[in-house]
């Protein structure tokens, strides 16, 4: 295997629980990709971000590097003062 394309691609063709493991990370990347992003655009630290949403800045920075999975609550806490909302879509 070359590419993470071609990993998800043969894990996919595997069992169900894996398929539903690579899509949630997936899912979860993209909305830590767009905090990440708007942070950057706001140009807001880490740290800035983190007072406005009453969290410590260790958790927003381990939230950022994906080494947790954040619940819904504490992702819209991290979205609101980023001017993000989370909308739900049909698959």
């Amino acid at each position: 295997m070359r590419t993470w394309e071609d990993f998800k691609n043969k894990a996919k063709n595997g069992s169900e629980l894996v398929k539903a493991d690579i899509e949630e990370a997936e899912t979860l990347t993209k909305l830590i990709g767009a905090i990440i992003q708007r942070r950057n655009e706001l140009g807001i630290s880490q740290r800035e971000l983190a007072a406005l949403c009453g969290l410590p800045q260790s958790s927003v920075a381990r939230i950022e590097a994906c080494c947790v999975k954040p619940n819904v609550g504490t992702m819209l806490r991290i979205m609101k003062p980023l001017g993000l909302t989370l909308s739900v879509v049909p698959a």
